[in-house]
């Protein structure tokens, strides 16, 4: 089949009664690992355009909401990655200390840092000359960071996982960033987090403490069951538990609830790992020949190259619909 009939196949299993999405039995012998990764630092809420305080760059409620994400991290002894958005350091095209200072917080925190290209940009929007550049732009922030503490930048994610509109861009773009020592960091483990957090923002915003107490006790268990969906997952297309890569965001949900999911899954024997560790294992070394929009799992790429039926594809957990409306966006 088809890349995009694929992806039709996806959104319409969706649809499909839970009683159709059955899932394989995991066996206790199952070796959970799982990486976790955060994009869009130092913060996803912080932009050029975030209007300022009356002293500093960082509106107070960010700058808190930051120092408990860490320590949630920390606190959990978790090992983790944040990929960094470059023009986020910026005001009116200015470097802001204040903000590079949360990166540096990440780093004393014992924690890692990769490229997530400047502006966030969009590889099939802006193509590939403009997403060089855009790359190249963060790695001119980054590098000397992480050269301070006698480190380089060795991961690269691309924004909204696009990774490549033709085979001839992709084969492009591996080998830009292999010659500037990056790797590209996938993601196994997808969710609509960003879907959340805005919901929980507006929940903040006005001060609701219940609502905001409702999505914290409601988010927690919605990635358990997108890390199962994606195990599960794994084990169809691989026939074991792959090490997992997870992505979420550098957000105030997220630094609110970590402590929670991390436990969650340590309840379901995961291990936590770094991303090194978790890219060491063989399946990732399978081609990535994916080139459609969607921001989709690497599974589901694998499983779309291995020529897997639409019925591989069915269940994924969603977002309910309370959640969508109150974050302003469509159902998913």
């Amino acid at each position: 089949m088809k890349g995009w009939l694929h992806l039709a196949c996806i959104a319409l299993m969706c649809l499909l009664p839970a009683a159709t999405r059955a899932a394989p039995a995991v066996t206790a012998s199952q070796d959970r690992r799982i990486a976790i990764t955060f994009d869009d630092l130092p913060w996803a809420s912080l932009d050029p355009n975030t209007p300022l305080p009356a002293q500093g760059t960082v509106p107070p409620r960010i700058a808190a909401e930051s120092v408990r994400l860490l320590q949630a991290i920390e606190g959990t002894g978790t090992p983790a990655i944040g990929f960094v958005n470059s023009a986020r350091l910026l005001v009116g095209g200015q470097p802001q200390a204040d903000r590079t200072a949360m990166l540096d917080a990440w780093l004393d925190a014992g924690l890692e840092l990769g490229n997530h290209t400047d502006t966030h940009a969009d590889l099939h929007i802006v193509g590939i000359q403009a997403y060089e550049d855009d790359i190249l732009a963060c790695d001119r922030v980054l590098r000397p960071l992480l050269a301070k503490r006698g480190r380089e930048p060795q991961w690269f994610r691309h924004p909204y996982l696009r990774t490549g509109r033709t085979p001839e861009d992709k084969a492009a773009m591996g080998a830009f960033l292999a010659a500037h020592g990056y790797r590209i960091a996938p993601v196994t483990v997808t969710s609509s987090d960003w879907i959340w957090a805005a919901a929980y923002a507006k929940a903040l915003d006005r001060g609701d403490a219940a609502t905001q107490a409702k999505l914290r006790a409601q988010y927690v268990p919605y990635l358990l069951r997108r890390v199962n969906y994606f195990e599960h997952r794994s084990i169809r297309l691989l026939g074991y538990a792959l090490p997992q890569v997870m992505l979420l965001h550098a957000n105030a949900l997220n630094a609110d609830t970590y402590p929670d999911f991390v436990a969650g899954l340590r309840a379901r024997g995961y291990r936590f790992v770094d991303l090194d560790e978790a890219m060491r294992d063989p399946a990732y070394r399978r081609a990535d020949k994916f080139t459609g929009a969607l921001g989709t799992s690497w599974i589901h790429r694998w499983a779309i190259a291995a020529g897997r039926s639409w019925k591989f594809y069915g269940g994924e957990p969603t977002s309910p619909k309370w959640v969508t409306d109150l974050a302003g966006v469509p159902p998913e």
